[in-house]
């Protein structure tokens, strides 16, 4: 999918500790977190309109040559204000950041050539199930294959019974970038290790316009040289990388990994809501229940990820506490009463 959902992705996969939301008052912890959900929900929006602007620009440039624009004027953007050191790499640093550059490209155009062949909800919930199955794969538990089993309910209503509803090759392009985005997961952690902060994402997303200028050159030729077509692609590449980037870079520093999480699972209603006003592109009941039963899917598989994740830290916090000599903490009157009243 988009760029930017690095870190909603990979928080699906391994949800890690909360970031920096402090204890208070429920008042004052609701305020602290209202201003950051803001940030991911406009985010959120941002990629999605921009897609939909991007789908607009397709009939001018074609989906390579739009990909070719977006991908060549973010890496501008991002190159000017990241400003990424070159040197001082090892040949493995490299070799990530190429790979992330290459499967960035390819999640990319996978993924515009499905916008242009079906509706723009459709292909991103069918695209999010790249990272919701490594999501499964990864937590290795058969709980989890129960929602695997609610999102593959999803795609086979949103399928009708069979791709040929939707175009099977746009549905085969949406799958196909799903896969790239979860391979993305895996890369764009690799490189978050390996560069400090924006400048392993700067440096492949030029790797990636390297890689599809000349193949949207090909496809668009002059066209991609017209000053309107130029200003829209700069929209495309400002709404879907440079500023969901942005914006979800402030919300984390204050955000639950687990929340941005859950808040990013609702990325194909909002897809959906983009296609309609935008393209004007219409849901049936059938399609709004497919995407809905994907969410629900996606929104299980990061609580129970992260329920997993705080239940392993309590019991690594109780092993901690015992090694060192701790004394446990008094059980609570009313909960030992509780529990003796239960035959606990």
């Amino acid at each position: 999918m988009e760029e930017s959902r690095t870190a909603a992705a990979g928080a699906v996969v391994a949800v890690p500790e909360a970031v920096g939301v402090a204890a208070g008052a429920p008042a004052e912890k609701g305020r602290r977190t209202l201003g950051p959900v803001a940030l991911v929900v406009g985010g959120m929006l941002s990629v999605q309109f921009g897609a939909a602007i991007a789908v607009l620009l397709m009939p001018r440039a074609g989906a390579v040559g739009v990909v070719a624009l977006r991908l060549l004027l973010a890496a501008v953007v991002l190159l000017v204000v990241c400003r990424p050191r070159v040197r001082g790499h090892s040949r493995a640093d490299w070799g990530t950041v190429l790979v992330f550059g290459a499967v960035l490209a390819a999640m990319n155009l996978l993924f515009y050539q499905a916008a242009d062949r079906i509706p723009l909800g459709a292909a991103v919930t069918l695209e999010v199930l790249g990272p919701l199955t490594l999501s499964v794969i990864a937590s290795r538990r058969l709980s989890n294959l129960l929602w695997a089993g609610l999102a593959l309910g999803g795609v086979v209503l949103l399928s009708g019974g069979g791709f040929d509803r939707l175009d099977p090759v746009g549905a085969a392009f949406a799958l196909a970038a799903g896969v790239m985005w979860a391979a993305y997961i895996v890369f764009s952690a690799r490189t978050g290790q390996r560069f400090p902060q924006a400048d392993g994402l700067a440096l492949a997303m030029a790797f990636g316009a390297v890689l599809t200028l000349p193949l949207g050159i090909m496809d668009a030729g002059s066209k991609l040289l017209v000053p309107s077509t130029i200003g829209l692609g700069l929209a495309v590449a400002l709404m879907s990388s440079v500023l969901p980037y942005t914006l979800e870079l402030l919300a984390l520093r204050r955000l639950p990994a687990s929340t941005f999480a859950i808040l990013m699972s609702g990325e194909p209603a909002l897809a959906a809501m983009a296609g309609f006003l935008v393209l004007h592109q219409g849901l049936s009941l059938t399609d709004a229940l497919a995407i809905a039963l994907v969410i629900m899917a996606s929104v299980g598989a990061v609580q129970a990820q992260a329920g997993r994740r705080r239940t392993r830290r309590d019991e690594s916090a109780a092993e901690k506490a015992v090694a060192e000599g701790a004394a446990p903490e008094p059980v609570p009157e009313a909960l030992r009463t509780g529990r003796e009243s239960a035959g606990q």
